[in-house]
């Protein structure tokens, strides 16, 4: 019986599988095909099988559940069957599958909130102190906290500078000095010296500021009068400016030595001290019969002279003048021409350069080249032209007047020659010889002299010439 029953199962194939999916199916709802399976397995139509034809019955039915299983889990990836230990389907709910890759990169949230911006407006996150612009209120001391110490509550925290030593303070000090003969800011220097400890130091800053203006400019000396007087109060006292002289008296055998006219120079910072207010009027008078130092009684003496020749109409607040750009352009014309009047009947050149060069204004010479040539134009002899052009040769020389000074003096001679040739008829005539000399000596070059205008000849014809042209006529 047996062997009839494996055979017809091997002729008949696709009924055995409809056979097999008819139990199959129809036990599904009811939890699996175990029992269905288990009822094939011991009989087909009634009649009970062997061992054998139960395994290869089996093996065909759990083949044809895996085929199932694969077709509905392709159908519907989110909903499949399941293969138990021994083979059986059993249908259950599995999650999508994700790619770990996705999960890094995918920036939404997690909840389905939001729009992937980042948490609490950019206020957040790791090293964050808020949002820009946030005040924050004052932080209020917690008393339960074990950290908290009632002795510190009411504590005042300050930025506390050290005071400026003395072996320190030339090297500060001095840089600050000097940046302020440049721009000339009495602020900048209060606010630079404000942030400085200076101490018992005090004092030394207008010794420093006077020692350095002795072996300056002019207009340095006046910068630094201004700079005391406005030193006083805010960051000075007027203890620390008569100590500051009284160590500028004592030391003045020293500064003789490279500054020889510092009595004269010290005795004006002591008188321009005095009609600034910052010294009292009773400072000269303090050192009478008490000065053994004769560098110091030259000074004392020197402002003790200033001060009562201010009482006669002497104005010191501009002792020092006003050097440089600062000046008026028809003063700076005016000492020009004083300097070259001078200059004429002394014949002195370093003294006429030395003049020059106190003037502190380097970029107008050209000025001073126009005025010394219009001289020149406006003499009668020959002795200013000569004169006039050793001293153009000696400044040329030593470089005291650029290349570009110089041909400016001239072209602006050249330019106003026919306004002066109204007041000097003969102007064309001497300023082209002046000029061949100026090429001669070596003062303008060769393109500068052929830039000289010269006036054309005139004829003249008179009714007793016949008509004749007179040739050596102008």
């Amino acid at each position: 019986m047996a062997t009839d029953c494996e055979a017809w199962l091997n002729a008949n194939p696709v009924e055995a599988e409809n056979l097999s999916d008819s139990f199959v199916s129809g036990d599904e709802d009811n939890g699996g095909a175990p029992t269905s399976i288990r009822n094939i397995n011991n009989e087909i139509n009634g009649n009970w099988l062997s061992s054998s034809s139960n395994s290869i019955h089996e093996a065909r039915l759990k083949a044809k559940a895996k085929r199932r299983l694969r077709k509905n889990s392709s159908r519907d990836s989110g909903r499949g069957d399941s293969l138990s230990d021994n083979g059986d389907a059993v249908r259950g709910t599995s999650a999508a599958p994700t790619s770990p890759k996705s999960k890094l990169l995918d920036r939404k949230s997690r909840l389905g909130k939001g729009r992937g911006l980042p948490k609490k407006g950019g206020a957040g996150g790791k090293g964050v102190w808020g949002r820009s612009g946030e005040v924050y209120e004052p932080e209020e001391v917690d008393v339960k906290d074990p950290n908290y110490d009632e002795a510190q509550e009411n504590c005042v925290y300050e930025t506390v500078v050290p005071p400026l030593e003395e072996r320190d303070f030339e090297k500060t000090v001095t840089p600050i000095v000097q940046e302020y003969f440049e721009h000339g800011d009495t602020n900048e220097v209060a606010e630079l010296l404000g942030e400085l400890n200076l101490g018992p130091m005090r004092s030394g800053v207008p010794t420093l500021a006077v020692s350095l203006a002795l072996e300056a400019k002019a207009s340095h000396r006046e910068l630094t009068s201004r700079l005391l007087a406005d030193l006083c109060g805010p960051v000075l006292a007027r203890s620390d400016v008569e100590n500051a002289f009284d160590r500028l008296l004592r030391e003045l055998p020293d500064l003789v030595l490279d500054t020889p006219g510092a009595p004269q120079l010290v005795g004006q910072f002591i008188a321009r001290a005095v009609k600034d207010q910052i010294l009292s009027k009773s400072y000269i008078e303090g050192y009478k019969g008490r000065v053994d130092c004769e560098h110091a009684r030259a000074a004392l003496d020197r402002a003790a002279v200033l001060l009562k020749m201010s009482m006669g109409g002497l104005r010191i607040d501009n002792l020092w003048g006003t050097g440089g750009g600062q000046r008026p352009v028809t003063q700076l014309i005016k000492e020009m021409n004083l300097l070259l009047k001078e200059y004429i009947l002394s014949g002195d050149s370093k003294e006429a350069e030395r003049c020059l060069r106190d003037l502190e204004v380097p970029h107008f010479y050209h000025e001073f080249v126009y005025e010394a040539i219009v001289m020149v134009l406006e003499s009668k002899g020959e002795k200013t032209c000569k004169m006039i052009l050793q001293l153009l040769k000696f400044l040329c020389e030593s470089s005291i007047i650029t290349v570009d000074q110089m041909r400016r003096g001239y072209e602006r001679v050249y330019m106003d020659i026919a306004e002066i040739n109204i007041d000097v008829p003969r102007a064309y005539f001497i300023l082209e010889q002046f000029v061949d000399k100026s090429f001669s000596a070596g003062v303008i070059d060769e393109k500068l002299r052929d830039l000289c205008p010269c006036r054309g000849r005139k004829r003249f014809v008179s009714e007793g010439d016949g008509g004749r042209v007179k040739l050596e006529s102008y």
